[in-house]
């Protein structure tokens, strides 16, 4: 019963948000409350699990969404996306979206996804109108979403391929060499799709971005142009103004890369700590600004940054909230028993298996990095017997967890305050993207196994 109590209490979160208007806090509030009450947990348990789940996503990425949305105010009161922007506009014009996607995915993999929403959102929303003036953004939130979960399941270091692998005993080297082609195509095939989707009328500004946040013409107001632009750091040149962004991910790459090589340095582990890392880069923005703008300039661009800072916060920890309700009413134990691998299937239907498992857990549980570990570890025990190379099933797995990624994750919620989209806004968009996503790259990891057993 405990799929069936998710169920109705995700759908019923997404009608009263999108069909009555209700609040996503209240929505997902009284999801969780019906779905503790609903399996059991009753009274004090729903509430224990609420207020823990809540803690947790907090103690995860509170401050990384607060040292984020702080460093975007500084870059943006330098400059620095504006002149990035029309760089970008000039070099590769209307193909940008394919630009971030492979980046996200490749170049800059998903160690930390949520470092990378909170750095890469404001970009997207100020290089928007160069893009596409009808579909710029919403585009760029699809372009986004899918480069992001394709590096962190396919592109190691990205902490979803990590485990995958490292549960299925894959050296990270063979996840790589197969994983990273597939993740670029998955990110650049995915961003073309959804664009033609766009152009078959998918958008409707009215009710796909936040209402709260438009402007008169339907557009989404930046609200970066609320803070001030201080023209003595604006001078400075682009690529020391980009530090604030590259430093903390040098710093966070080189901490991942150092423990994948169980090197131990206490200084490379503190310094790559992703709260840290942000922190160093908060800094460093801090003082380019500091001797342009004085002490109250840089109070006034601060205190732009922390008015948004508030609503993220709440809207991604009550997300936190459901999904540990959810994880709470025993669902993983409740699909880990309708599966079992079949040790003599075909290779094809062990793929699609490992494939549905990861969707269906990543579904239900609402993050990808706990459906993808626990498919692994449903399917792990008898990944040797299956006549399927290991790397393949790992594959398929990978590709299986980015499945709907949808209101029961806390990502779901950073990307739709971060990005101004309405809660229908982040269905067409993120749900969409790596639904798609999922879907494309399951041929690629067909192609892989054919690949592997030849070799």
């Amino acid at each position: 019963m405990e799929i069936v109590h998710s169920g109705i209490a995700i759908l019923a979160a997404i009608l009263l948000i999108i069909r009555f208007k209700v609040d996503p806090v209240i929505s997902l509030l009284l999801a969780c409350v019906y779905l503790g009450l609903a399996t059991g947990l009753g009274a004090t348990g729903t509430v224990e699990e609420i207020t823990s789940g809540f803690g947790d996503i907090m103690a995860e990425v509170g401050l990384l969404i607060g040292f984020g949305v702080l460093i975007g105010a500084l870059l943006h009161a330098m400059g620095t996306f504006s002149d990035l922007v029309a760089i970008l506009a000039r070099r590769v014009g209307g193909k940008l979206p394919y630009a971030m996607a492979g980046t996200l995915a490749v170049i800059f993999p998903s160690i930390y996804v949520d470092v990378q929403v909170v750095l890469a959102a404001p970009m997207a929303k100020e290089s928007a109108p160069a893009v596409d003036k009808r579909h710029g953004l919403p585009w760029l939130a699809g372009a986004m979403g899918i480069g992001i979960f394709s590096g962190y399941v396919f592109v190691v270091p990205g902490l979803a391929a990590v485990a995958i692998a490292g549960l299925l005993d894959v050296p990270l080297g063979t996840y790589l060499l197969y994983g990273l082609p597939i993740g670029l195509a998955t990110a650049l095939i995915t961003t073309f799709l959804f664009r033609l989707l766009l152009a078959r009328g998918l958008w409707n500004d009215e009710t796909d971005y936040d209402q709260d946040v438009v402007l008169e013409d339907g557009r989404p107001r930046d609200e970066s142009e609320e803070v001030p632009v201080v023209q003595g750091a604006s001078r400075l040149p682009l690529g020391v103004r980009l530090l604030p962004i590259l430093v903390p991910l040098v710093l966070i790459a080189t901490g991942a890369i150092l423990g994948l090589a169980e090197v131990s340095n206490p200084v490379v582990t503190f310094l790559g700590d992703a709260n840290i890392a942000l922190f160093v880069g908060l800094l460093i923005a801090f003082f380019l600004v500091r001797p342009s703008a004085g002490a109250d300039g840089v109070g006034k661009v601060l205190t732009a940054g922390f008015h948004t800072t508030g609503e993220i916060l709440l809207v991604t920890g009550v997300g936190g909230s459901l999904g540990a309700v959810i994880a709470a009413s025993g669902m993983d134990k409740t699909l880990e028993g309708l599966f079992s691998a079949d040790e003599s299937a075909p290779v094809v239907v062990s793929i699609l298996l490992a494939w549905l498992i990861a969707a269906v857990l990543h579904f239900a549980i609402g993050s990808v990095s706990v459906g993808a570990i626990t498919a692994a570890g449903i399917i792990s025990p008898i990944v040797g017997s299956l006549g399927v190379d290991p790397v393949v099933i790992a594959l398929s797995i990978a590709s299986g967890a980015m499945f709907a990624l949808h209101v029961n994750s806390n990502f779901f919620w950073m990307f739709t305050t971060l990005l101004d989209l309405s809660t229908k806004g982040s269905l067409k968009t993120l749900t969409l993207a790596t639904s798609l996503g999922a879907v494309v790259s399951l041929p690629l990891v067909l192609v892989a196994s054919a690949v592997a057993a030849a070799t």
